[in-house]
């Protein structure tokens, strides 16, 4: 697969990466743990040099799998995790004060089994700790070899630029997709203008884009999908005509409307890198897939033009966790 350089310091990864959250987090049952190791080392056996997790995640259940996953081949990959919740636990709010940020950079090597994080986001921006204090922590754990490149996670572009004086930053992770396009005008003029690489997650718009999912899905009691307004039966039944556009392209391009959405999100820039997740081999195999398909400027204008027809239904998150992004 080929892989892209995020920021200015030099991070290589693979050009499709895979998020781990869901492995063990947010959409119903945890995989099971051989099954969890044997889908993120097959991501490897495939290209995937990039692997996205954090502490948050269970909490603290998908970085020990994905450290131990990743054990036989540890120096070949790059792990991101992040910090910025009280306990590991967004639910129990925010926490980047500096002391904080150090204990979870320690605990999450020991669970990573690492000596380094190779890039370290700030999970969500803190209101209540200046950014310039966030930066200053982490460019200290940089110097001291603990981490190696800087990120964060559904910033805005002030915050990005406050973060960025301090010290670079590699990557900003923020949701992107066919299906939510805003970091186009909110973030990614800054991103381009400081070179700053960019990592979307939900590619797949949680799944959605697959085509995989429609106004009858039933969710997991466990999946989190079940309280996201997007995703309604109502938005979900109005928001089947992005899936249909992407079905439709993907039968002239010999492949899925996944693959579509995916290698649309890699045409926009050579310093994008998506992570979609998955815990199915299949799906895996499909994901990584989409680094083979070619689209052309008149693929890519068309899509853009049926897309701007479709009026998307339906926030992407609850108003409470609505209110942690765009900081």
């Amino acid at each position: 697969m080929e892989k892209r350089i995020l920021g200015n310091g030099g991070l290589e990864v693979s050009a499709l990466g895979l998020g781990c959250m869901g492995i063990s987090f947010g959409y119903g049952p945890a995989t099971e743990k051989q099954t969890a190791i044997q889908l993120i080392r097959a991501a490897y056996e495939l290209g995937v040099t990039f692997f996205d997790t954090a502490e948050a995640y269970g909490p603290y259940v998908n970085e020990e799998l994905l450290g131990e996953a990743v054990q036989p081949f540890r120096d070949k990959i790059v792990i991101a995790t992040k910090f910025g919740f009280k306990n590991g636990k967004p639910a129990d709010g925010l926490d980047s004060r500096p002391e904080h940020i150090r204990e979870v950079a320690e605990a999450s090597l020991k669970r990573l089994r690492t000596d380094r994080i190779d890039l370290f986001y700030q999970h969500r921006v803190d209101p209540d700790v200046p950014m310039e204090d966030v930066a200053g922590t982490v460019k200290e754990l940089i110097q001291e070899g603990k981490v190696k490149h800087f990120g964060l996670s559904e910033a805005s572009a002030a915050s990005i630029r406050k973060a960025h004086a301090v010290q670079p930053v590699a990557a900003l992770q923020s949701e992107y997709s066919l299906w939510w396009r805003e970091p186009e005008e909110t973030v990614m003029p800054t991103l381009e203008e400081l070179g700053i690489g960019f990592v979307p997650f939900s590619p797949l718009g949680k799944g959605f884009l697959t085509g995989a999912i429609n106004d009858q899905t039933k969710f997991d009691q466990s999946d989190f999908r079940n309280i996201v307004p997007r995703f309604s039966e109502e938005n979900r039944k109005a928001n089947q005509a992005v899936v249909d556009l992407l079905t439709t392209i993907a039968k002239g391009k010999n492949a899925t409307p996944a693959q579509i959405a995916l290698a649309w999100l890699l045409a926009q820039k050579p310093w994008i890198a998506p992570i979609p997740g998955t815990t199915k081999l299949h799906r895996l195999e499909e994901n990584i897939g989409a680094a083979s398909v070619q689209l052309s400027e008149a693929d890519l204008s068309n899509i853009n033009a049926a897309v701007s027809k479709i009026d998307v239904q339906g926030l992407r998150y609850p108003e409470h966790m609505q209110k942690m992004v765009g900081r």
